[in-house]
């Protein structure tokens, strides 16, 4: 008597006659199998794994399966491998084990997963990913044994995951002979069409040092077999702004010249940073080029490049030169302007200490008298001095000063690299001797202070030589002022620089320090008006201040507000008692660390349902007064900078101006639109300028005057512009690309202009 068919023999059967295969009458095709001869990688990681991505025909590709997880070692895989009809074998009693383990397998895969991976490769078959790699391409085992030349697939017995075992099965029965999958295939080295290996390797520093970010690099096989060489990446296009890259080289001829320009760009860069420094942008086809400052680095002229550049190194040296040998000369007329003050302030000195030592003793005051009256003075000082205007001018030697060269019609980048050091040096002399002359400047400044002090000092004394009997009167005191002392002598002081403002680093201190000001200076509705200038309702809020708004925007603000409110209303009503839980992580969630409930627009506007567009607008009209009231109150203690991305290619001075202190925050929503060109807004903000932050007491109602400061719900504020006269001037042009689904790799990439103003 037949046994009796399980659910779960129904369901293997379903499977098998969705796959094709038919267990009885097993096909010659899966039966073959031939010797791989497979020698493994030196490097078995995840990095050097995926270094080829092609079409493979289905018919190619053997199968093996291993009785091991998918992340065990290779060689343990592969010793343990065995081919796909021992598996298949259902008659063998030596393959009862491995019959069982696949249709143990068959089991536990689903239909859904392998119909998803059947998708993925016709949208691949169609369009390959910007990315190369694809969701789920790890699941392909697939590996290459270079002396068989044949693929085989590496299945592991072990792991959760056999769609895309099934899934080639599938295929391999189907009739099509001719069908081919994209794939990664693992363990296989660059076949070295395009560059070497160190070439690669060096590709990948030289790109680090320029974007700042580490590039994968794959060669890409077509359905034809045509190879192409992509790398893709990041980069920062404008400050913390970055944008995805994708670099297609089609021929070896490309990619040595690829090579050849970065390589030139990494030695510039690292030898001379003080002199060169590239920027990237994205191209309109989304890969990348380099600029230094405005001028564009391309291979086909690199040469013009490298002798442009030459040429301006060789006229600063010679500019520089000049300057060393003036300011050399400057220098030696310091350091004797500065002898001439010391032998000055010497004599001073002298007569003061006689002085103070000759008022000690009776004849000593009778010796100093006559030595110092005006009959035997001696002229010393103003003979020095006269003989220092005749020797203050020393001629300029111009053997010293750099000759510039006649240049060739061609420089190698070496050559460049010798010029710069040269030009680095006299900078560095340059540099050397105006500290010094800084130094020797300062001092003369202080001895002047130092001698004008004692001369004062000295005229005091001689004020009261008149006839002996007063001067006898005056050194008899038993205090005389001291002398004065000169000014501290600084050497080397270094002027302090601006601080460049980095958000990341500044964020906390200016959250908290903003947070703290706003809560001491600002009422209770000001900072509830504030609020709803951070909610959705900004662009209301600017009509109403420009008094532009119409009425039927009134009333569809409203409608939509209402719809909003009552959405949010059902959304509470639909937890029941037996979703309290769930209903008490709702409510953590409009709270912070400390409990604070969020602050409610529809409450702030005193939103029902029986509200009329007339108590709107007052409404907002009354948000609007508070704002500008509330403007003024707080004013920042730093530098800051801050953005704005605006579809428009102005700002209003007069709206509600809401700015970003992270650029990539400001710049993601816009990049969502369809403006394919977008204004970006960089601004400078000194001391003291007015805003509005939007920060924690913004938005947490702070019953309990517990509120914790900072701004970690948002880095916006509103900044007012009406008394500001900032000049904008349009910069450079910067380009980003964006996926219509970050996620989705098969989604259609758009390349946007932003348009930099600052």
């Amino acid at each position: 008597m037949p046994r009796k068919k399980t659910e779960q023999d129904v369901e293997i059967l379903e499977k098998l006659e969705y796959i094709g295969l038919n267990l009885n009458k097993i096909p010659e095709s899966l039966k073959k199998f031939e010797p791989l001869q497979f020698v493994f990688p030196k490097i078995n990681n995840e990095k050097q794994q995926y270094k080829q991505y092609r079409f493979i025909p289905i018919k190619d590709i053997q199968i093996l399966l291993s009785p091991t997880n998918r992340l065990d070692d290779l060689k343990e895989k592969y010793r343990k491998a065995m081919p796909l009809s021992e598996y298949l074998d259902n008659k063998s009693e030596e393959n009862f084990l491995r019959h069982a383990t696949f249709l143990d397998m068959l089991r536990k895969v689903k239909i859904k997963d392998i119909e998803k991976i059947e998708e993925e490769q016709e949208k691949l078959s169609k369009q390959l990913p910007f990315k190369v790699k694809f969701e789920g391409n790890y699941l392909w085992q697939i590996y290459y044994s270079e002396v068989a030349d044949k693929y085989f697939m590496l299945v592991p017995t072990k792991d959760s995951n056999y769609s895309t075992f099934f899934y080639l099965l599938k295929k391999k029965l189907e009739k099509s002979r001719t069908a081919k999958i994209f794939v990664p295939v693992m363990g296989v080295n660059y076949s070295k069409k395009f560059l070497s290996g160190a070439e690669i390797e060096d590709l990948e520093n030289f790109l680090w040092v320029l974007t700042h970010d580490w590039p994968l690099i794959y060669e890409v096989y077509d359905k034809q077999d045509n190879a192409s060489m992509q790398i893709l990446g990041e980069t920062a296009v404008f400050d913390n702004i970055k944008s995805q890259y994708k670099v297609v080289l089609n021929t070896q001829t490309e990619a040595k010249r690829f090579y050849r320009l970065l390589k030139a760009m990494f030695i510039l860069q690292t030898e001379l940073p003080n002199y060169f420094e590239f920027r990237t942008n994205i191209t309109e086809e989304g890969g990348l080029e380099f600029f230094l400052e405005d001028e564009k680095i391309e291979y086909t002229k690199l040469a013009k490049f490298v002798k442009s550049q030459y040429a301006k190194g060789e006229k600063r040296k010679v500019k520089i030169s000049e300057r060393i040998v003036n300011d050399r000369n400057r220098l030696e007329n310091l350091k004797r302007e500065g002898s001439l003050l010391d032998i000055e302030f010497v004599e001073k000195e002298k007569q003061i200490s006689t002085f103070l030592e000759c008022k000690k003793t009776f004849f000593g005051k009778f010796k100093y008298y006559f030595k110092y009256s005006k009959k035997n003075k001696k002229s010393k000082i103003k003979n020095d001095q006269a003989e220092v205007k005749k020797k203050k001018v020393v001629k300029t030697n111009s053997e010293e000063i750099y000759k510039e060269k006649e240049l060739k019609d061609k420089y190698t980048i070496e050559e460049l690299v010798d010029s710069y050091k040269e030009l680095e040096n006299l900078d560095t002399e340059l540099k050397n001797i105006i500290m010094d002359i800084n130094a020797i400047k300062l001092k003369n400044k202080n001895m002047k202070k130092k001698i004008e002090n004692a001369t004062a000092y000295i005229q005091e004394i001689d004020s009261h030589k008149k006839s002996i009997f007063e001067f006898w009167k005056y050194s008899n005191k038993d205090e005389i002022s001291s002398l004065p002392e000169g000014e501290e002598e600084e050497v080397n002081i270094e002027k302090k620089t601006k601080k460049e403002s980095d958000y990341k680093e500044d964020i906390e201190l200016l959250g908290k320090n903003l947070d703290k000001m706003q809560l001491k200076n600002l009422s209770k509705t000001e900072r509830e008006s504030i609020f709803i200038a951070s909610t959705n309702l900004i662009d209301i809020l600017n009509k109403v201040k420009l008094n532009e708004v119409m009425p039927k925007e009134i009333e569809s603000s409203l409608r939509e507000l209402k719809r909003e409110q009552k959405n949010n209303e059902i959304e509470e009503d639909n937890d029941d008692e037996n979703e309290i839980f769930i209903k008490n992580i709702k409510e953590e969630l409009k709270k912070d660390s400390n409990g604070k409930n969020l602050r409610n627009k529809f409450e702030i506007l005193e939103i029902g349902r029986g509200t009329k567009q007339i108590g709107y607008k007052l409404s907002l009209e009354e948000t609007v007064k508070n704002i500008k009231n509330a403007m003024g109150k707080v004013k920042l203690q730093d530098d800051i900078t801050v953005y704005k991305a605006v579809p428009d290619n102005k700002i209003d001075k007069n709206m509600i101006n809401v700015f970003n202190i992270d650029p990539e925050d400001e710049i993601k929503e816009v990049l969502k639109q369809d403006n394919d060109e977008i204004n970006f807004y960089k601004m400078e903000l000194k001391p003291d300028s007015n805003v509005l932050g939007f920060t924690n007491c913004i938005f947490y109602k702070n019953k309990d005057k517990a509120l914790l400061f900072g701004m970690d719900l948002s880095t916006k504020m509103i900044v007012d512009l009406a008394n500001m006269e900032n000049k904008l001037k349009k910069n450079q042009t910067f380009r980003v690309i964006v996926f219509e689904d970050e996620y989705d790799d098969f989604s259609k990439m758009k390349i946007k202009e932003v348009n930099l103003w600052e």
